[in-house]
């Protein structure tokens, strides 16, 4: 039986949950950079993008009861590569040293136009 977390106002564009726990791991869908309050994508700026994926991604872990804290892997996916400096730049502000894995992946198109996809795997304790 899965345990799927959800937060209030969350927009999912597909049959997922937003997050599916497994013993002490939090398994975070990717999140797209989409305004829950208008349930469209925000500017096309990446550094604008980024930060609204993990304004979404961070609620998630709320509805958890986790925080960035208890994040140990991310994935980021970019349809420009070229957008990774400031992407990078954007990531480096969310978190704290030590920095959670990450792998970085050049993708040919995302969901609803969006230039970035960012997941994560959270671990409780």
């Amino acid at each position: 039986m899965r345990k799927a977390f959800s937060p209030d106002g969350a927009v999912a564009v597909g049959p997922y949950s937003h997050a599916v726990e497994s013993g002490d791991v939090l398994y975070l869908s990717g999140q797209t950079p989409i305004d829950p309050a208008t349930g469209q994508l925000v500017e096309d700026d990446i550094e604008i993008q980024a930060r609204q994926c993990f304004r979404n991604l961070f609620a998630v872990l709320e509805s958890a009861g986790l925080s960035p804290g208890n994040v140990v892997k991310v994935n980021v996916f970019l349809t420009d590569m070229g957008d990774f400096p400031r992407m990078n730049a954007v990531y480096r502000e969310q978190f704290e040293p030590p920095f959670p894995a990450r792998t970085t992946i050049g993708v040919a198109a995302l969901p609803l136009g969006a230039r970035i996809e960012i997941e994560m795997i959270a671990r409780k304790g």
